[in-house]
């Protein structure tokens, strides 16, 4: 397929055209994050809408046909007859509503729920994952800047696996504790990390690193782009800045540049 190139949040990307407008869509799907209702069905439509305008034909809607989830070649999971996806949603918004289970429990069993059920044609996996995040951040708002959808990737084999495993099962408890468990080592990693990298306040940094400091605080999503525009200089300026204090420690990526967010250690 030929290849296009693309200016992505002031980053150059190589790849087919296809490949570049699911990035895009999933950046204006994550930047919902934030309004999403987790309890909302029409919010999920509209997410997906988002998340695959362009990519397929009836994108923000359930499904008509069949699909499954394949791990290669491999089928895992034959999904529901597609009659029974409305209801089958209904009922599981309805869970999720009324459900008194402990919230990151309830996020892990609405995304397995929702992977079984396979609502859309396409995008399943995105919005499972999307989802899990919204539930997340109506609880606390910090999981808004955890990548689910990152560690999910980092650890795909085990995904497919425990879902497979669950489905054989006939219960989520697998994929729970799968889910449960890369968030608390994730959370762990951040912690140690902060507690290794001790920084004395009185450590020398310029103005324009202490503006990108207090600016990356209030928004870890920020872009350079954005920070020049705080900062008042040019964005190979902010690049320059930002590689220093990556260097001593002052701020750190955490997750994929898609998805991940900046964090202050400071």
């Amino acid at each position: 397929m030929e290849q296009i190139t693309a200016i992505i949040e002031g980053k150059r990307v190589l790849g087919n055209p296809n490949e570049i407008k699911e990035v895009k869509n999933s950046i204006h799907a994550y930047d919902l994050l934030l309004t999403l209702n987790p309890y909302n069905e029409k919010d999920l439509l509209k997410a997906h809408k988002l998340m695959m305008q362009d990519l397929v034909n009836n994108s923000g809607q359930y499904r008509t046909g069949g699909v499954g989830i394949f791990d290669g070649e491999k089928v895992v999971h034959v999904a529901p007859p597609a009659k029974r996806v409305p209801q089958l949603m209904a009922d599981l918004f309805e869970w999720l509503k009324k459900s008194d289970t402990h919230p990151l429990i309830k996020s892990c069993v609405f995304h397995y729920e929702f992977e079984f059920i396979h609502p859309f044609q396409d995008g399943n996996g995105r919005m499972g994952r999307l989802w899990q995040t919204v539930i997340l951040k109506n609880w606390k708002e910090v999981f808004a800047w955890l990548p689910v959808e990152t560690l999910i990737k980092e650890n795909q084999k085990e995904y497919y696996k425990v879902l497979g495993v669950s489905d054989s099962a006939a219960n989520s408890t697998k994929f729970i504790e799968f889910m449960l468990s890369i968030i608390l080592n994730t959370i762990d990693e951040i912690i140690k990390t902060e507690k290794k990298v001790t920084v004395k306040v009185t450590q020398k940094v310029t103005v324009n690193q202490e503006k990108i400091i207090t600016a990356i605080k209030n928004n870890p999503n920020i872009t350079q782009e954005e920070l020049a525009e705080i900062v008042g200089v040019t964005r190979k300026s902010i690049i320059a800045n930002m590689k220093k204090l990556q260097e001593n420690g002052l701020i750190k990526r955490i997750g994929a540049d898609k998805n991940g967010y900046w964090q202050t250690i400071y």
